[in-house]
């Protein structure tokens, strides 16, 4: 548990570091000209690193039911918040969810910054609702990996 603590640390403190660096203006070219998508990408690695970090206290602390056979989630978890908080900005430009009918110009991409770690914090449910826009839209079912519980939530037992 000692280890997935400190590697959670190490993606927090990597997080942290990229976010300075981009308000800084110390990132390489490439990475200002797609800034909003490395903004939500880091918003999306945060949300998943709180709810891992959450899932370890919860699951070691209170619960008294930590099980290693689940560190592997611990670990990976936030690179897959980060992939699903990177599609939640897709699908916002793609117009298929609306955050509001008159946006303020001065709301700039908060917008997309807040559904990003929203997303990255709860990949079960981002991908849900994902799945029911695709099926009210396409018509496409949803996966089979969504109609079961595949994965711990931070406040269910393990």
């Amino acid at each position: 548990m000692k280890k997935v603590v400190a590697i959670l640390f190490v993606y927090l403190a990597i997080i942290l570091v990229l976010t300075l660096q981009l308000a800084r203006g110390g990132m390489p070219l490439w990475v200002v000209r797609y800034e909003l998508t490395f903004k939500v990408s880091l918003a999306g690695a945060l949300g998943g690193c709180l709810y891992c970090l959450r899932a370890v206290y919860l699951n070691a602390c209170v619960k008294k039911a930590w099980d290693p056979d689940w560190e592997v989630w611990y670990l990976i978890r936030p690179i897959v918040s980060t992939i699903t908080a990177y599609l939640s900005s897709l699908v916002l430009k793609a117009g298929l969810v609306v955050l509001e009918a008159n946006r303020a110009p001065e709301a700039g991409s908060y917008g997309f910054i807040a559904l990003a770690f929203i997303a990255g914090m709860n990949v079960d449910k981002f991908i849900e609702k994902t799945e029911d826009i695709a099926q009210s839209i396409w018509g496409i079912g949803k996966s089979r990996t969504s109609t079961r519980a595949t994965e711990p939530e931070s406040t269910s037992t393990k």
